[in-house]
């Protein structure tokens, strides 16, 4: 397979920059071309396929309308607007925080054939991996998932995955345990009507890094998309996984940035 990086950022592009993003959103608005969706719990979300060659003065209008959309709605307590690294976006960073939004931390966005990374990796003696299903075991792989974050363990993350997984019985949950602890998580979340699956939500808590779970959890979220029909794997990568994926054939596109703000 193909693993030039233009024509993966086309794949990108044209197949992932659409409904794709937004599985699971209770609502979606449309803002010229921009896409604004709000998720069960108070998410709100902004993303494009372009801002088809708008400038400065028309991308400022479009942040301050957004910022007062969400705003306007008591139920919505914070946004992620999603910016991306080889976009034509003039104006668009000061904009963003000039109405109260905050940059993240850069991402790599990844992306590569999934038989790459469809191999067999050896676990520690004491651990397994296994789909889960139930919302008890959900409840349990967020909860281990907010503490590898390093944040409160919050019912937000749980709620949201519940509600999609309701809505969309193809995203599959993975945990690796020990000792019936779960200590690593992520999600394989095929794309409808293209060759792509993504691997997202990567957490393993601290202890248990740098010992292959992560990398046998990909694994085994590639094989399941090879069976599901997509080829392509695609991921948001911090700079800890980004090797990782590198080195099982992904290649980097592009990079991304979350710009958020808070209620």
């Amino acid at each position: 397979m193909d693993t030039d990086p233009a024509a993966l950022l086309r794949i990108y592009d044209d197949q992932l920059r659409t409904d794709a993003e937004t599985p699971g959103a209770a609502s979606l608005e449309r803002l010229g071309p921009l896409r604004l969706a709000t998720f069960p719990g108070g998410r709100g979300f902004v993303s494009y396929r372009d801002l088809g060659g708008a400038d400065a003065a028309t991308v400022r209008g479009w942040v301050g309308e957004v910022r007062a959309r969400f705003a306007a709605d008591p139920a919505v307590t914070d946004v992620e607007w999603k910016t991306r690294g080889h976009d034509v976006a003039p104006g668009l960073h000061d904009a963003l925080v000039d109405h109260g939004f905050v940059p993240g931390e850069v991402e790599s966005v990844m992306m590569g054939p999934a038989a790459g990374l469809a191999v067999d990796v050896p676990l520690p003696e004491d651990v397994t991996l296994r789909r889960v299903t139930t919302e008890e075991d959900v409840r349990a792989m967020s909860a281990a998932a907010d503490e590898a974050f390093g944040d409160p363990v919050s019912s937000r993350r749980a709620d949201d995955l519940l509600f999609r997984l309701a809505r969309d019985p193809d995203m599959e949950l993975w945990v690796a345990e020990a000792g019936g602890r779960i200590v690593s998580s992520g999600r394989l979340e095929p794309v409808p009507s293209t060759q792509v699956a993504g691997v997202w939500g990567g957490a393993t808590l601290p202890g248990w890094r740098g010992r292959g779970i992560y990398r046998a959890l990909t694994a085994e979220r590639a094989r399941s998309a090879l069976r599901l029909g997509k080829t392509v794997l695609h991921s948001d990568s911090t700079e800890y996984s980004r090797p990782i994926l590198e080195r099982s054939g992904l290649v980097r596109v592009t990079t991304t940035t979350p710009y958020e703000w808070t209620r």
